[in-house]
């Protein structure tokens, strides 16, 4: 199988050759700078996460990041944390925001052909519409424009889902990617940091807006929340997401309870990275732990989040030889 029918039967419950080897968060940049001093090509820099992940062996999944506020899709965050209080805050940014993406969606011109060909896989990530406000305005002034503004939520977040509804028309011209994610980071390690009621109120008429595109493009649709997700899960999926991701194990996430209470739910990441600076046979114990995960499809082994500084490059070594192992002994 290639990449792309790898994954796309992995995530409607196929049979597989072996599961995808991908780190869909990488490593933080204090990793690479210490592996830089214990091996790694030292031409091999940061923000060259595909050339590290093809030094490692890993599937070629490039990512691009449609930024809210740069004319950029580096996979990166683009903070303007705390700019707006009120709508005429938000109308006096609003001229400089929502950049034109054009030349950079050029770039992934050169990614459609090997796409076509099963060579990688192509997914986009676009802010989400707890992400994006929270960015504007900061969490508590958010919190509070719930109950107090109303209407500058909405108006954020229409102007937002227009804006995500222009790219995906510009992005399909180009390069229609395999999967795309929303930025959200709703949840904490104790739950979501909103009710269930706001969700619906604040995110889920947008998300009714953008999936239906997603559907037409044939384009899978997963949300990106640290923490613990489990009690979003059906919001999610009332508004037609697939999946989620990373399923972070110090937040209590447990993904076999989740496939039991949702069948079909599509889910990435899961594997402990508080396991990768132990010995080899913790590593394994939690490869074990989510190989009956794999099996049951639906499901692709990643770190739960970035690989931390914290992990050798002899360590993380350790781990690509488990995953190359257990990959394979979790195809269905």
């Amino acid at each position: 199988m290639n990449h792309v029918e790898r994954f796309r039967a992995v995530m409607n419950f196929q049979p597989v050759d072996r599961l995808p080897r991908w780190e869909w968060a990488m490593w933080w940049d204090e990793t690479i700078k210490r592996w830089h001093g214990e091996g790694l090509p030292r031409q091999l820099k940061f923000s060259q996460v595909l050339d590290i992940a093809q030094y490692f062996g890993l599937d070629p999944y490039p990512q691009f990041w449609f930024s809210t506020t740069e004319a950029t899709i580096e996979a990166t965050q683009h903070h303007v944390d705390g700019v707006v209080a009120n709508m005429d805050d938000y109308r006096r940014i609003r001229p400089h925001i929502f950049p034109d993406h054009t030349p950079a969606i050029e770039t992934m011109r050169a990614w459609a052909e090997r796409q076509r060909r099963g060579d990688a896989v192509v997914w986009i990530t676009l802010e989400g519409f707890f992400w994006f406000p929270r960015t504007l305005m900061n969490i508590e002034r958010l919190s509070l424009a719930f109950y107090d503004q109303p209407e500058l939520v909405h108006a954020i977040n229409q102007d937002l889902c227009d804006f995500n509804r222009r790219l995906m028309e510009q992005i399909a011209k180009v390069c229609v990617p395999t999967f795309m994610t929303f930025a959200e980071d709703v949840s904490y390690n104790l739950g979501p940091m909103i009710s269930e009621q706001a969700f619906n109120d604040f995110l889920a008429p947008y998300y009714r807006q953008l999936i239906p595109m997603a559907e037409e493009f044939n384009i899978i649709p997963l949300v990106d929340t640290d923490g613990d997700v489990t009690l979003m899960v059906p919001w999610l999926r009332n508004v037609g997401i697939r999946g989620v991701l990373p399923l972070e194990r110090q937040a209590g996430v447990d993904g076999m309870k989740l496939r039991k209470k949702y069948p079909d739910l599509c889910m990435v990441g899961h594997f402990d990275k508080m396991t990768m600076n132990k010995s080899e046979s913790d590593m394994r114990a939690e490869f074990e732990r989510i190989l009956p995960l794999m099996r049951r499809g639906g499901y692709i082994p990643s770190v739960d989040h970035q690989t931390p500084p914290g992990v050798s490059l002899a360590e993380y070594r350790v781990f690509l030889k488990l995953l190359n192992e257990y990959t394979n002994l979790g195809a269905r």
